[in-house]
This record gives C-alpha cells, sequence and structure tokens, in this order.
C-alpha cells in the first residue's frame, strides 16, 4: 500500500511539474484517498482498492496532457 502511495506521488510530480494548482489539487486527492481508507479490513475490499489506485497511476502516467501557454495564439 505504502509503495503505491509513494507510486501515485512521484507520478503527480512528474505529470504536473511546474503547475502547483494541480500539483496540490492532485495530492489532496491522493490523501484523501487514502485516509478515507486507511482502516479497511477486507482482504477482497483492499485489493479492489489498490487495483484502482494502480489503474489511476497508469492513467495519469500515459494520458494526461499539460500544455504550456507561450503566446497568445500558441500552446
Amino acid at each position: 500500500v505504502l509503495k503505491l502511495f509513494k507510486l501515485l506521488h512521484r507520478t503527480r510530480q512528474e505529470v504536473f511539474k511546474n503547475d502547483t494548482r494541480a500539483l496540490e489539487a492532485a495530492r489532496q486527492k491522493i490523501n484523501e484517498e487514502f485516509k478515507n481508507n486507511q482502516h479497511e479490513t477486507s482482504e477482497e475490499k483492499i485489493n479492489e482498492l489498490l487495483k484502482i489506485a494502480s489503474d489511476v497511476e497508469v492513467i495519469l502516467r500515459t494520458s494526461v496532457i499539460q500544455a504550456v501557454h507561450t503566446d497568445s495564439d500558441k500552446i
């Protein structure tokens, strides 16, 4: 669980580099979701939550695009 938590935060830092609002929002969401489920004892539910977290990490790494505004007519 801790390994996946750290991986999500590392992925967040890479994906949202130089975007302080997105970095903070992602940090809060990751921490909130793990905190909300920290007392879960059902092995089945824990495995389901780990699968969801792993899927989120893959989506962040492969599907999120950060655009950079360079000029008034260009991104």
